[in-house]
Parts: C-alpha cells; structure tokens; sequence
C-alpha cells in the first residue's frame, strides 16, 4: 500500500500563517490604493478596522499639511480679523474708505440720516424682544397668553408698518435730491433695515441728532 507523501496533511507553522497574512493584507492595501473613488470592495474581502474608520472620519477634510502651511492660515485669519476691526472702527468715525459696499453713495447717505434723526419704536426691537421672551418664562398662563397673542404681534405689525413708511418717504424724497444717484435704487429697504438697529449700535456712526433736519444742505 503506497502511503501519502509526508506533508500532506500537515498543518503549516505559525510564521507560515502569519507571512501569508501580511502577505494578502499587502496586497489588498495595494490594491485599495489603485482603487477608484467610490469603489465597492467585492464580498469576501475584509473590511477595515473600527479603529481605522474613525480616525478617518475624525481627520479635517482641510487640515495642514505641514507647519508652514499651519502659520500661513494662522496669519490669514489674523488678517482678516484686523481687516474688520479696521473697518468697524473706520466705519464708526465716518471714514468712508471703510463703509461696505452698501453704504456707499448719496443716497445711501440721506437714507442713514433719515432714519437717525427720529425715534420709532423699531429701533428698541432687540431689547424689546429680549423682554417678551423672558416674559414667555412667567410661570402664569395668562401673562403667557398676552405675551404671545398680543404683545409680539403688536411689535412686529408696528415693526412692519413704520418699515414700509419709511422706506416709501426715504425713496421718494431721494429720488427727488439724488435723480441720477444708482444708490437710490434699495435705498427704501436700507433705512428699514436700519431702523430697527439699536442707534448706538448702528454702522456707518449717526452723524445727525434726534430732530434734525436731515435734508442734504445744498438742496435746502
């Protein structure tokens, strides 16, 4: 009787297993890595490790890649956050070099004024809303009910309705001093916009008082 060849069923090493793992696991990174975008691995091939996948989804899709590439950035938001303090101080002083694109131009101008120089119960809107929430926290269902069914809708109807006027009186009267002035175009909107900023919180600075005549001077 012819027996078997020695080997044949015979176990391999340990460092035979462990080779031909590394091996296959080269090989399968290798072949990720020629892989397309969006590449559906087959069935029967190991899926990465938990590990792996979570550091992966935690590493920035923008991170730096090196240190001069870390104090470049740095520098570019420090730059940028000079630029704005820059500006807002600029546009506090009534520099013009400062002002944003949208503050430009004679009407523009009149519009700020316009608006600085008369009181209206939108320009109190920010603390006024701030008020109204805290109310809403009243442990007594009737303030509540006022609170939201009165007291709101009341605020934003008369925010609403001196924003239209405004808007309406601002664009005519600067249509009629600035005919030829693009920025009269959106003017209306703007002074609404502004009117329902807090005065000393408002940017360009007032330049105007309270009841003062905010007609341009050479068309007085």
């Amino acid at each position: 009787m012819t027996g078997y060849p020695e080997g044949v069923f015979r176990r391999r090493s340990a460092s035979a297993a462990t080779d031909s793992h590394s091996s296959e696991s080269a090989s399968h990174e290798a072949t990720e890595a020629t892989q397309p975008k969006g590449y559906t691995p087959k069935k029967g091939v190991p899926t990465p490790k938990r590990k792996e996948s979570e550091r992966d989804l935690r590493r920035p899709l923008n991170a730096p890649q090196s240190r001069k590439e870390a104090y470049r950035a740095y520098r570019g938001r420090l730059d940028r956050q000079r630029g704005r303090t820059a500006r807002d101080g600029g546009a506090a002083k009534g520099e013009e070099r400062y002002f944003r694109p949208q503050d430009h131009g004679a009407a523009r101008a009149f519009a700020r004024d316009f608006v600085d120089s008369r009181r209206s119960l939108s320009e109190f809107f920010l603390p006024l809303s701030v008020v109204i929430v805290l109310l809403m926290f009243v442990n007594n269902p009737t303030a509540q009910m006022v609170v939201a069914y009165v007291l709101w809708p009341l605020m934003m109807v008369t925010i609403v309705i001196e924003g239209v006027l405004v808007g309406r009186t601002v664009k005519r009267r600067a249509g009629q001093y600035f005919p030829d002035d693009p920025s009269v175009k959106g003017s209306g909107l703007y002074a609404a916009m502004r009117q329902i900023q807090f005065r000393r919180l408002r940017l360009p600075k007032p330049r105007v008082k309270v009841r003062e005549d905010p007609t341009p001077r050479y068309v007085r």
